[in-house]
């Protein structure tokens, strides 16, 4: 007697399962593609602000030419966008260079350097390494447990804060490429030359004890990331770093705006101007104790200068709000005594002086 297949006594094998489509990864063209497309929008967008701040304030508002509230609304309108399109593009940029410099590489390309060759690396490594006044204590012993020496350590610590991609971009936005590269020169030259003399100092008796009993263990290996996951850490970094500091920008333009609008230019100049020799360490005295981060500081250094402050006298203040802190101070006594806080502070004010002068004397 006959039987079907599916009439007998073992059980039939069930098909294979289908299995499910392997997302092909998008080619480097086509991100090559998108990034051109996304320039090119965002270059259209920029050349177009000049324009619209001025249709927007004597077209659309109908503002009188030259009056103080016409220009300090044309100064805001103009910069806000200006400066928010140039941080989002330079953020993006330095969170993918980032994804290549984490804090335990940045150790181990440092320890076991000869100072003078690492100071000079710190400085550099400072600019594109992540750093806020909140990580200054475990980058401190990260470093110094690695045996880093002090003096590096410091160059690091002076220059992460004071030449930073939010300080570089608006200078760059504001001023131009030669201020931005004049501030990001004497910056690293005041870094090297402070962590430099810092180390001659022989000061690690100042730092306190506990801190070389620290045991910081390194990672022993790093998570490889290709290319797409570097380009998601910088997406990532914009949405970060400028939800962070939008709002800074934006005051700090206000600020900027009234002064280019209201203050007079002949009482700027006298009271920051090249003539008064005592207007130099007079900023850097009212910089150091201030709080305040790039995006609140340069909108405001611009309208000074449009007034007639003197470049030196104006640079000098800004890097003694942005690289002598008072937050980053008070947090860095949880590692160093008194004495080398004082050294610190001293020596980068001293560095900030010379410059402003050497500014104020040669530009």
């Amino acid at each position: 007697m006959t039987t079907q297949a599916g009439e007998s006594g073992c059980a039939q094998t069930p098909p294979p399962a289908e299995m499910p489509p392997v997302a092909a990864r998008p080619s480097p063209a086509r991100y090559v593609l998108a990034g051109v497309l996304l320039a090119a929008g965002w270059a259209a967008i920029y050349q177009g602000l000049a324009p619209f701040s001025a249709w927007f304030t004597y077209s659309l508002l109908r503002l009188p030419h030259g009056q103080h509230l016409s220009a300090a609304v044309e100064f805001f309108v103009f910069e806000v966008p200006k400066v928010l399109m140039l941080l989002t593009l330079v953020v993006f940029g330095v969170g993918i260079i980032r994804t290549y410099f984490t804090p335990q590489r940045t150790r181990q390309i440092l320890a076991g350097r000869r100072e003078s060759v690492g100071n000079v690396l710190a400085a550099l490594l400072g600019v594109v390494t992540p750093f806020c006044s909140c990580s200054a204590v475990p980058l401190f012993i990260g470093f110094v447990t690695a045996g880093v020496p002090l003096g590096v350590t410091f160059s690091f610590l002076i220059a992460a804060p004071m030449i930073n991609e939010v300080a570089l971009v608006l200078l760059l936005g504001m001023f131009g490429w030669k201020v931005a590269g004049l501030y990001m020169g004497t910056g690293l030259l005041i870094a090297i030359i402070a962590g430099w003399i810092i180390g001659r100092l022989k000061m690690e008796k100042h730092v306190e004890p506990w801190v070389y009993k620290t045991q910081v263990g390194l990672a022993a290996t790093e998570e490889l990331l290709d290319f797409p996951a570097r380009i998601r850490l910088g997406l990532q970094a914009v949405r970060e770093i400028v939800a962070k500091v939008w709002l800074y920008i934006v005051l700090g333009i206000a600020v900027g705006a009234g002064i280019h609008g209201y203050v007079p230019t002949n009482a700027m100049a006298d009271l920051m101007g090249r003539s008064a020799w005592w207007s130099v360490p007079v900023s850097v005295l009212i910089g150091v104790p201030m709080y305040s981060n790039a995006a609140g500081i340069i909108p405001i250094v611009k309208a000074l200068l449009e007034k007639g402050a003197a470049l030196g006298t104006v640079l000098a203040f800004m890097m003694a709000v942005i690289g002598l802190s008072l937050p980053e101070t008070i947090i860095l006594r949880k590692v160093l005594r008194p004495r080398l806080i004082a050294a610190f502070v001293g020596v980068v004010a001293a560095g900030i002086l010379l410059v402003g002068y050497l500014f104020n004397l040669v530009m």
